[in-house]
């Protein structure tokens, strides 16, 4: 058997059609044999020298036209709709008010706002955010320390301990470690 292609068998892209239809055709000194066969799929035939420039050729054209759109000196316009600024800036048609509905949200309102100051004005709010600030200036005061003792065993920013002797510089560190209750 006779391959055609990288495809299969000849008979394959004929719609698996074997070779062994044929057509012959008597004359009276010769016998033609011929393969009844339509190849529906020309990329699957033995053309591929063409496949290839026809695919150079239908890739080039958009290529081409691409790049000189991009490279063009000329800015875009967006046409007819370049001032329209969209579906949201229509107002919607105005719905009709509900009296029951408009007076149930006034008092959900009200009572919502009576709430809120009642709640802000509460012993247990007001002790919380005293804990937090006190927190908070504590857990400053303690990153800041931190700092300061990585800086002094680094030998930078403000704790530095770059000049020091080293005997120094360890009694200083014990001190910084001592001081933020670090050991």
């Amino acid at each position: 058997m006779v391959y055609s292609s990288s495809f299969g068998p000849s008979w394959h892209t004929c719609f698996s059609t074997p070779p062994s239809t044929t057509t012959t055709v008597a004359t009276a000194t010769t016998t033609t044999t011929t393969a009844v066969c339509r190849h529906p799929f020309n990329h699957l035939s033995h053309s591929s020298p063409p496949l290839k420039r026809n695919l150079f050729e239908k890739s080039l054209l958009p290529l081409a036209a691409s790049m000189a759109l991009l490279l063009s000196p000329y800015p875009a316009n967006a046409g007819i709709l370049s001032g329209f600024s969209g579906l949201e800036s229509i107002p919607g048609p105005e719905l009709p008010k509900i009296d029951s509905l408009a007076r149930f949200n006034e008092e959900n309102q009200k009572r919502y706002a009576e709430n809120d100051a009642r709640f802000r004005e509460s012993p247990l709010l007001k002790e919380l955010l005293e804990k937090s600030r006190l927190n908070k200036e504590k857990n400053k005061q303690a990153i800041q320390d931190k700092y300061c003792i990585r800086g002094a065993e680094w030998g930078v920013g403000d704790c530095s301990a770059e000049g020091m002797s080293p005997q120094e510089r360890d009694e200083f560190i014990a001190m910084l470690k001592k001081k933020a209750g670090v050991e």
